[in-house]
């Protein structure tokens, strides 16, 4: 490939990029090239040009570097057989989301970095893709989209009426170690209800959530929710005897009981302060399944107690109690929340956690805002694939066309184009064949795309202002007016 000189005075940044562009297009798709050295000098002319403005000469090596054609580690493509299984899953949690009269909402995929940064330790805090603009302003790509929700809530103010009922489907970043169902990418599904302080919402998000499972076809014998309170582990820790000022810290210890060998989270909690007698009597108590055993321990006057016994009465009534069982150990990681918490999780064990919510009432306050009451959940897009994977539930999703429209004369293309263009003002979908093509080759298409049906227009049938359609299911052939055209 020759190499390529531009000579200029000035070339702005929005001119040189197209060059570029059409540069690499040259290029094989597999074999993308682009100079490996790319000189220029930016500067302000006489103290008054153009910030980013480009001064002669730019030179183009002739020295070409191979670009890796594989995403980013831990990011996807998604060519159109994975593209149809996204937006197969994506409309079913929209749908899933207006059948309980949730209204769709989004938020920028860049925020401002201190709406993601909490208390230490959080897990999130060190893995956000974050970096300072060229304003001098730190920003990064969300990790999850509640914060952005709080500061949309706070910044609407007293314009929206209470209680909101909002979700969104959203792409998330975090830097962090992949695993199965685990990238640094990830889409989200999130519903919310902000402004009731009742375990009535509780209750309604997770019966969202089994409709969804149910839709798709996973049942309660592949999948159950884990449920705690946030005020358990308050209890806990105020009767032996912690200080309050370490609750963030030990829900984030706790969060990785899972995931850590035991030891380890003793030590953890040992170096937060705790007594070793207080460690072992917090995890021996966190391990209890019964909601009545932790009532024995606690006491039936707490809130925890209360909270937790009207959200299982109220599973039966939503239909869902054989979904749900109670686990002293869950938590969340995140640290705000405040009341009941839960987790979908796989009972076969393969899979990390499929989806995870709760209550968060106080944390519109940490960002200036009044405190509301709250909840909601996230609920990935990668570990539900693996699950239906694992199940053999996915469906298959093969490109569907309803018309295959052909010329059989390179003269009639334009005729095909009416043809086409008629039956899309129609609503119906039609694959145009735009070069001559043998009929062969549009059989083969036209079962390659699942077309329902494959409209020829042909010399004799075109000057009598008709077509032929081939019904492709049965066979069946005929001519019809093109007016008729259906």
């Amino acid at each position: 490939m020759r190499a390529i000189h531009i000579v200029t005075t000035r070339l702005s940044s929005s001119f040189i990029r197209p060059i570029l562009l059409d540069f690499v297009s040259c290029s094989p798709l597999r074999q993308f090239s682009i100079p490996r050295r790319l000189i220029c000098a930016a500067t302000k002319a006489n103290g008054g040009g153009r910030s980013g403005s480009i001064v002669a000469p730019l030179v183009v090596n002739e020295e070409f570097q191979k670009i890796d054609v594989n995403p980013p580690k831990g990011t996807r493509d998604f060519p159109p057989e994975d593209m149809r299984l996204r937006n197969w899953l994506f409309n079913h949690f929209k749908e899933v989301s207006r059948l309980f009269g949730y209204e769709e909402v989004d938020f920028p995929v860049l925020e401002t970095e201190a709406l993601f940064i909490r208390k230490a330790g959080e897990e999130i805090r060190d893995q956000l893709y974050c970096f300072e603009d060229r304003g001098n302003r730190r920003v990064a790509l969300r990790p999850e989209l509640t914060p952005s929700l709080a500061r949309l809530v706070i910044q609407k103010g007293k314009s929206v009426s209470l209680p909101l009922k909002w979700f969104a489907v959203g792409q998330c970043w975090r830097y962090e170690r992949m695993t199965r169902g685990r990238r640094r990418e990830h889409y989200q599904w999130n519903m919310d209800i902000i402004g009731v302080p009742e375990v009535t919402a509780e209750a309604e998000l997770i019966s969202s959530i089994v409709t969804f499972f149910k839709r798709i076809g996973i049942t309660a014998s592949d999948v159950g929710f884990k449920v705690s309170s946030r005020k358990v582990l308050q209890e806990l820790l105020k009767k032996y005897g912690v200080p309050e000022d370490l609750f963030g810290r030990v829900c984030i210890i706790i969060d990785k009981i899972e995931k850590i060998p035991i030891d380890e989270i003793k030590k953890e909690l040992g170096f937060t302060g705790i007594s070793e007698d207080a460690v072992e009597q917090l995890l021996q108590v966190l391990s209890v399944k019964s909601l009545d055993d932790l009532e024995d321990i606690l006491g039936g006057a707490g809130e925890a107690i209360a909270d937790l016994k009207q959200l299982f009465s109220l599973a039966e009534k939503f239909g869902y109690s054989e979904w749900i069982q109670f686990d002293a150990s869950v938590v969340r990681g995140l640290a705000y929340y405040t009341g009941i918490v839960f987790e979908g999780f796989d009972r076969k064990g393969k899979l990390r956690a499929i989806c995870g919510g709760g209550r968060y009432d106080r944390l519109l306050s940490t960002y200036g805002g009044d405190d509301i009451p709250a909840c909601g959940f996230g609920f990935g897009d990668a570990v539900i694939v693996e699950l239906l994977k694992e199940k053999d539930l996915l469906p298959e999703l093969g490109q569907e066309v309803e018309n295959i429209v052909c010329a059989l004369d390179k003269d009639l293309q334009g005729a095909a184009a009416t043809v086409a263009t008629t039956l899309r003002d129609k609503g119906q979908t039609v694959d145009l064949v735009l070069e001559s093509k043998p009929l062969k080759w549009v059989f083969k298409r036209a079962a390659r795309v699942n077309a329902r049906r494959l409209v020829l227009v042909g010399k004799t049938e075109w000057e009598d202002g008709s077509v032929s359609v081939k019904v492709l299911s049965s066979g069946e052939q005929f001519q019809v007016k093109l007016n008729d055209l259906e």
